[in-house]
């Protein structure tokens, strides 16, 4: 799809859902956004979320408001929660980056400027995404479990937000995290595993900017899975510098609509950058064109 979503003779109703604890940012989202659409013909609705809001409580707002479109200001926690009210209901979902690492925004190219951002809903263009569904946990972007979710625990805790935050807390862990034994079973056959982390992913990139699945699409017919065997410097500095092709002995992929793993032992377990705990099982499964996201340019 790549429509151009809006022009100004329209009255359209936007529905703002802004989570002011996201990141270390403290920009005025209201003065910010209201100010930009003074000049259009549009309702303008701006929600701050609460400490203890839940799914139900914000799906209800939507409700009663019955937006045009939804727009998540906020990091990816704040675009999942958002997501999981409007999943298949035709409503398009913005996005305000105003997160600590915004891994969703850098993979669909929505500029971290707030008037640039902004631009993209008045100027974009409508594009369908799949999603996963993981342990009945949506999941948009990535999600893994092992050392990153080890990583996230840490980083949920601790006082410093940011890049340098998330970098903290992973050198934390770093000498911490077990290998795992997964049983592991995809579309086409069972094995078994030995693995320092796998990936869960339907995007390419974290936020940090690390292309850890170069071969993703949010658009097409399948998510990827990742298996780090052992974490490596070279593995790490293909990553995040030279993008050049993984040693298969320590870095593997494949594609599939379907994924179940049982783990020996529990392993941390996050998505989309919200830690969820540790886990025996993971069961993955596909949910096609789920999903209208607001973009800057067609995938």
């Amino acid at each position: 799809m790549n429509n151009e979503i809006m022009n100004q003779e329209n009255s359209l109703k936007l529905l703002f859902i802004i989570n002011p604890a996201s990141g270390n940012n403290k920009r005025d989202w209201n003065k910010l956004i209201t100010n930009y659409f003074s000049s259009y013909n549009y309702t303008i609705e701006l929600y701050h979320l609460t400490k203890n809001c839940s799914v139900k409580t914000l799906d209800s707002k939507i409700k009663r408001f019955l937006p045009n479109q939804v727009i998540a200001v906020g990091g990816d926690g704040t675009i999942k929660m958002v997501a999981e009210c409007i999943l298949q209901k035709n409503i398009p979902l913005g996005i305000l980056p105003a997160g600590s690492a915004n891994g969703l925004a850098k993979e669909l190219k929505i500029d971290e400027d707030p008037t640039k951002a902004l631009d993209i809903l008045t100027k974009g263009n409508l594009q369908k995404i799949h999603i996963t569904k993981i342990n009945n946990h949506l999941c948009i972007h990535l999600s893994d479990i092992g050392l990153n979710a080890y990583a996230m625990k840490h980083f949920k805790y601790q006082g410093v937000r940011g890049m340098w935050g998330y970098l903290r807390a992973s050198l934390k862990v770093l000498w911490q995290n077990p290998i795992m034994e997964i049983e592991m079973q995809n579309d086409e056959k069972a094995f078994k595993i030995k693995a320092e982390m796998i990936v869960i992913a339907n995007g390419t990139q974290y936020g940090s900017g690390a292309i850890i699945n170069p071969i993703g699409k949010l658009n097409d017919t399948h998510f990827e899975v990742i298996t780090i065997k052992k974490i490596s410097f070279l593995e790490v500095f293909k990553m995040i510098v030279s993008h050049a092709p993984y040693d298969s002995s320590k870095t593997e992929i494949f594609q599939t609509n379907t994924l179940s793993m049982r783990s020996k032992k529990r392993v941390h377990f996050q998505v989309d950058g919200e830690y969820i705990g540790k886990v025996y099982e993971i069961k993955a499964f596909l949910i096609p064109d789920a999903l209208q996201i607001i973009v800057p340019n067609a995938l």
